[in-house]
Protein backbone atom coordinates (compact mmCIF):
# COMPACT_ATOMS: atom_id res chain seq x y z
CA UNK A 1 0.00 0.00 0.00
CA UNK A 2 1.33 3.45 -0.92
CA UNK A 3 2.18 5.66 2.05
CA UNK A 4 1.09 9.28 1.37
CA UNK A 5 3.51 10.52 4.05
CA UNK A 6 6.58 8.97 2.42
CA UNK A 7 8.20 11.12 -0.30
CA UNK A 8 8.33 9.63 -3.79
CA UNK A 9 11.61 10.24 -5.60
CA UNK A 10 11.63 11.91 -8.97
CA UNK A 11 13.33 14.33 -11.33
CA UNK A 12 12.71 17.67 -12.96
CA UNK A 13 11.99 17.03 -16.65
CA UNK A 14 11.07 20.55 -17.67
CA UNK A 15 11.49 24.17 -16.53
CA UNK A 16 9.65 27.16 -17.97
CA UNK A 17 10.17 30.80 -16.99
CA UNK A 18 6.77 32.41 -16.49
CA UNK A 19 7.96 35.79 -15.13
CA UNK A 20 11.16 37.14 -13.60
CA UNK A 21 10.44 35.34 -10.32
CA UNK A 22 7.97 32.57 -11.24
CA UNK A 23 8.80 29.25 -12.91
CA UNK A 24 6.82 26.16 -13.81
CA UNK A 25 8.56 22.86 -13.12
CA UNK A 26 7.47 19.61 -14.74
CA UNK A 27 8.16 16.61 -12.49
CA UNK A 28 8.43 12.94 -13.32
CA UNK A 29 8.09 10.83 -10.17
CA UNK A 30 9.08 7.20 -9.71
CA UNK A 31 5.45 6.54 -8.78
CA UNK A 32 2.52 8.59 -9.97
CA UNK A 33 0.73 10.73 -7.37
CA UNK A 34 -2.84 11.16 -8.66
CA UNK A 35 -4.48 14.28 -7.23
CA UNK A 36 -7.81 16.04 -7.27
CA UNK A 37 -7.67 19.62 -8.48
CA UNK A 38 -7.16 21.90 -5.47
CA UNK A 39 -5.22 19.37 -3.40
CA UNK A 40 -1.55 20.02 -2.61
CA UNK A 41 1.72 18.11 -2.32
CA UNK A 42 4.84 18.64 -0.26
CA UNK A 43 7.73 19.09 -2.68
CA UNK A 44 11.10 18.02 -1.30
CA UNK A 45 14.60 19.08 -2.22
CA UNK A 46 16.74 16.22 -0.81
CA UNK A 47 18.97 17.42 2.00
CA UNK A 48 17.45 20.92 1.97
CA UNK A 49 13.79 20.88 2.96
CA UNK A 50 10.26 20.85 1.61
CA UNK A 51 7.38 23.23 0.94
CA UNK A 52 3.71 22.86 -0.03
CA UNK A 53 2.53 23.53 -3.57
CA UNK A 54 -0.75 22.95 -5.36
CA UNK A 55 -0.16 21.20 -8.70
CA UNK A 56 -0.96 23.42 -11.68
CA UNK A 57 -1.32 20.62 -14.22
CA UNK A 58 -4.32 18.74 -15.54
CA UNK A 59 -5.33 16.15 -12.91
CA UNK A 60 -6.28 13.83 -15.77
CA UNK A 61 -2.59 13.54 -16.71
CA UNK A 62 -0.96 11.31 -14.11
CA UNK A 63 2.46 10.47 -15.58
CA UNK A 64 3.86 13.97 -14.91
CA UNK A 65 3.03 16.89 -12.65
CA UNK A 66 3.46 20.65 -13.06
CA UNK A 67 4.09 22.94 -10.12
CA UNK A 68 4.33 26.70 -10.62
CA UNK A 69 6.53 28.34 -8.01
CA UNK A 70 7.32 31.92 -7.04
CA UNK A 71 10.75 32.61 -5.58
CA UNK A 72 9.95 33.93 -2.10
CA UNK A 73 12.14 32.06 0.40
CA UNK A 74 15.01 29.63 0.96
CA UNK A 75 13.47 26.48 -0.53
CA UNK A 76 11.92 28.24 -3.49
CA UNK A 77 15.15 30.15 -4.20
CA UNK A 78 17.06 26.87 -4.35
CA UNK A 79 14.36 25.37 -6.57
CA UNK A 80 14.69 28.29 -8.97
CA UNK A 81 18.37 27.44 -9.41
CA UNK A 82 17.64 23.79 -10.23
CA UNK A 83 17.65 22.42 -13.77
CA UNK A 84 16.32 19.55 -15.83
CA UNK A 85 17.55 16.23 -14.47
CA UNK A 86 17.94 17.44 -10.90
CA UNK A 87 16.44 15.17 -8.25
CA UNK A 88 13.41 16.09 -6.17
CA UNK A 89 10.74 14.19 -4.27
CA UNK A 90 7.09 14.72 -3.43
CA UNK A 91 4.57 13.36 -0.96
CA UNK A 92 0.82 13.58 -0.90
CA UNK A 93 -1.67 14.53 -2.13
CA UNK A 94 -3.23 16.19 0.90
CA UNK A 95 -6.31 18.20 1.70
CA UNK A 96 -9.66 18.72 0.09
CA UNK A 97 -9.87 19.70 -3.55
CA UNK A 98 -12.45 21.78 -5.36
CA UNK A 99 -15.91 20.16 -5.07
CA UNK A 100 -16.52 19.83 -8.80
CA UNK A 101 -19.79 17.96 -8.26
CA UNK A 102 -21.22 21.08 -6.60
CA UNK A 103 -20.28 23.16 -9.64
CA UNK A 104 -22.33 21.14 -12.12
CA UNK A 105 -25.17 22.89 -13.98
CA UNK A 106 -23.98 26.25 -12.62
CA UNK A 107 -22.11 29.29 -13.89
CA UNK A 108 -18.51 29.08 -12.68
CA UNK A 109 -16.66 32.34 -12.02
CA UNK A 110 -12.92 32.03 -11.41
CA UNK A 111 -11.03 35.00 -9.94
CA UNK A 112 -7.24 34.78 -9.81
CA UNK A 113 -4.39 37.10 -8.96
CA UNK A 114 -0.70 36.72 -9.74
CA UNK A 115 0.70 33.25 -9.12
CA UNK A 116 -2.70 32.37 -7.65
CA UNK A 117 -3.58 31.35 -11.18
CA UNK A 118 -1.47 28.18 -10.63
CA UNK A 119 -4.09 26.14 -8.69
CA UNK A 120 -6.77 27.70 -10.89
CA UNK A 121 -4.95 26.49 -14.02
CA UNK A 122 -5.46 22.94 -12.78
CA UNK A 123 -9.10 23.70 -11.98
CA UNK A 124 -9.74 25.16 -15.43
CA UNK A 125 -8.21 22.06 -17.04
CA UNK A 126 -10.47 19.87 -14.88
CA UNK A 127 -13.56 21.86 -15.86
CA UNK A 128 -12.63 21.70 -19.53
CA UNK A 129 -12.20 17.92 -19.26
CA UNK A 130 -15.97 17.71 -18.74
CA UNK A 131 -17.06 21.08 -20.11
CA UNK A 132 -20.67 20.07 -20.83
CA UNK A 133 -21.38 19.57 -17.12
CA UNK A 134 -21.05 23.29 -16.40
CA UNK A 135 -22.77 26.39 -17.71
CA UNK A 136 -20.72 29.56 -18.28
CA UNK A 137 -17.03 29.42 -17.44
CA UNK A 138 -15.87 32.96 -16.69
CA UNK A 139 -12.27 33.72 -15.75
CA UNK A 140 -11.08 37.05 -14.33
CA UNK A 141 -7.32 37.37 -13.86
CA UNK A 142 -5.20 40.20 -12.54
CA UNK A 143 -1.44 40.78 -12.46
CA UNK A 144 0.76 43.62 -11.30
CA UNK A 145 1.96 44.44 -14.82
CA UNK A 146 1.97 42.82 -18.28
CA UNK A 147 5.38 41.31 -17.50
CA UNK A 148 3.95 39.66 -14.37
CA UNK A 149 1.24 37.71 -16.19
CA UNK A 150 1.82 33.97 -15.84
CA UNK A 151 0.99 31.39 -18.53
CA UNK A 152 1.08 34.03 -21.27
CA UNK A 153 0.74 31.50 -24.11
CA UNK A 154 -2.07 29.65 -22.37
CA UNK A 155 -3.93 32.89 -21.65
CA UNK A 156 -3.82 33.71 -25.37
CA UNK A 157 -5.25 30.25 -26.07
CA UNK A 158 -8.01 30.72 -23.50
CA UNK A 159 -8.82 34.16 -24.88
CA UNK A 160 -9.58 32.55 -28.24
CA UNK A 161 -11.53 29.62 -26.80
CA UNK A 162 -15.30 29.39 -27.14
CA UNK A 163 -15.41 27.46 -23.86
CA UNK A 164 -14.01 30.24 -21.65
CA UNK A 165 -14.91 33.91 -21.17
CA UNK A 166 -11.60 35.46 -20.14
CA UNK A 167 -10.81 38.99 -19.01
CA UNK A 168 -7.38 40.13 -17.83
CA UNK A 169 -6.39 43.29 -15.98
CA UNK A 170 -3.09 44.75 -14.77
CA UNK A 171 -2.46 47.18 -11.94
CA UNK A 172 -0.05 49.16 -14.10
CA UNK A 173 -0.04 49.09 -17.90
CA UNK A 174 2.75 49.87 -20.33
CA UNK A 175 3.00 50.88 -23.98
CA UNK A 176 2.26 47.30 -25.10
CA UNK A 177 -0.86 46.78 -22.99
CA UNK A 178 -4.26 47.24 -24.66
CA UNK A 179 -6.44 45.64 -21.98
CA UNK A 180 -8.01 46.80 -18.72
CA UNK A 181 -5.92 48.69 -16.19
CA UNK A 182 -7.03 48.45 -12.58
CA UNK A 183 -7.31 46.07 -9.66
CA UNK A 184 -9.00 42.71 -10.11
CA UNK A 185 -12.06 44.05 -8.31
CA UNK A 186 -12.75 46.31 -11.31
CA UNK A 187 -13.62 43.17 -13.28
CA UNK A 188 -16.19 41.94 -10.76
CA UNK A 189 -19.44 43.63 -11.68
CA UNK A 190 -23.17 43.10 -11.41
CA UNK A 191 -23.43 43.10 -15.19
CA UNK A 192 -20.91 40.26 -15.74
CA UNK A 193 -23.81 38.18 -17.02
CA UNK A 194 -23.40 35.36 -14.52
CA UNK A 195 -26.47 34.16 -12.66
CA UNK A 196 -25.31 34.77 -9.08
CA UNK A 197 -28.27 32.76 -7.81
CA UNK A 198 -27.00 29.71 -9.70
CA UNK A 199 -23.28 30.28 -9.70
CA UNK A 200 -20.14 29.50 -7.73
CA UNK A 201 -17.08 31.72 -7.46
CA UNK A 202 -13.54 30.50 -6.86
CA UNK A 203 -10.86 32.89 -5.63
CA UNK A 204 -7.09 32.36 -5.36
CA UNK A 205 -4.27 34.87 -5.08
CA UNK A 206 -2.44 37.09 -2.58
CA UNK A 207 -4.35 37.47 0.71
CA UNK A 208 -5.18 41.16 0.20
CA UNK A 209 -6.51 40.44 -3.28
CA UNK A 210 -8.61 37.53 -2.00
CA UNK A 211 -10.02 39.71 0.77
CA UNK A 212 -11.31 42.50 -1.44
CA UNK A 213 -12.36 40.17 -4.27
CA UNK A 214 -14.47 38.23 -1.77
CA UNK A 215 -16.10 41.40 -0.47
CA UNK A 216 -16.82 42.51 -4.04
CA UNK A 217 -18.36 39.14 -4.89
CA UNK A 218 -20.73 39.53 -1.96
CA UNK A 219 -21.55 43.05 -3.12
CA UNK A 220 -22.61 41.77 -6.55
CA UNK A 221 -24.85 39.08 -5.11
CA UNK A 222 -22.84 35.96 -4.24
CA UNK A 223 -23.71 34.10 -1.05
CA UNK A 224 -20.74 33.25 1.23
CA UNK A 225 -21.51 29.52 0.88
CA UNK A 226 -20.95 29.81 -2.88
CA UNK A 227 -17.54 31.50 -2.66
CA UNK A 228 -14.67 29.01 -2.61
CA UNK A 229 -11.31 30.22 -1.30
CA UNK A 230 -7.95 28.52 -1.71
CA UNK A 231 -6.21 29.28 1.60
CA UNK A 232 -2.48 28.82 1.14
CA UNK A 233 -1.23 28.68 4.72
CA UNK A 234 1.97 27.21 6.19
CA UNK A 235 0.99 23.60 5.58
CA UNK A 236 3.96 21.68 6.94
CA UNK A 237 3.02 18.18 8.06
CA UNK A 238 0.01 17.64 5.79
CA UNK A 239 -2.21 15.84 8.28
CA UNK A 240 -3.23 18.35 10.94
CA UNK A 241 -0.66 17.59 13.64
CA UNK A 242 1.92 20.39 13.59
CA UNK A 243 -0.66 23.16 13.90
CA UNK A 244 1.17 25.64 11.64
CA UNK A 245 -1.75 26.02 9.23
CA UNK A 246 -4.55 26.38 11.76
CA UNK A 247 -7.43 28.68 10.82
CA UNK A 248 -9.76 28.92 13.80
CA UNK A 249 -11.08 25.37 14.35
CA UNK A 250 -9.74 24.19 10.98
CA UNK A 251 -6.43 23.02 9.56
CA UNK A 252 -5.76 24.17 6.02
CA UNK A 253 -3.82 20.99 5.24
CA UNK A 254 -6.59 18.62 6.34
CA UNK A 255 -9.89 20.53 6.18
CA UNK A 256 -8.82 22.70 3.23
CA UNK A 257 -6.98 24.28 1.54
CA UNK A 258 -10.29 24.94 -0.24
CA UNK A 259 -12.93 26.48 2.05
CA UNK A 260 -16.24 28.18 1.41
CA UNK A 261 -16.30 31.70 2.81
CA UNK A 262 -19.23 31.00 5.14
CA UNK A 263 -16.94 28.73 7.19
CA UNK A 264 -14.31 31.44 7.65
CA UNK A 265 -16.19 34.75 7.61
CA UNK A 266 -16.45 35.05 11.41
CA UNK A 267 -12.83 34.12 12.08
CA UNK A 268 -10.16 36.72 12.79
CA UNK A 269 -7.05 37.22 10.72
CA UNK A 270 -7.95 34.81 7.92
CA UNK A 271 -6.34 37.12 5.36
CA UNK A 272 -2.94 37.28 7.05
Amino acid sequence: MNNPYCPVKGKIIGVKDETSNIKTFKLKLDRNIPFKTGQFVELTIPGIGEAPFTPSSNPKIEDAMDVTIMKVGRVTSILHNMEMGDEVAARGPYGMGYPLKDFEAKDVLIVGGGVGLAPLRSLIFALLNERKKYKRLVVKYGARSPKDIVYKDLIKEWANSKDIELEVTVDMGDETWKGNVGLITTLIKKDMGVDTGNSVAIVCGPPIMMKFATFKLIDVGYQPRNIHLSMEKNMSCGFGKCGHCRIGPYYACKDGPVFTYDKLSNLHSIWE
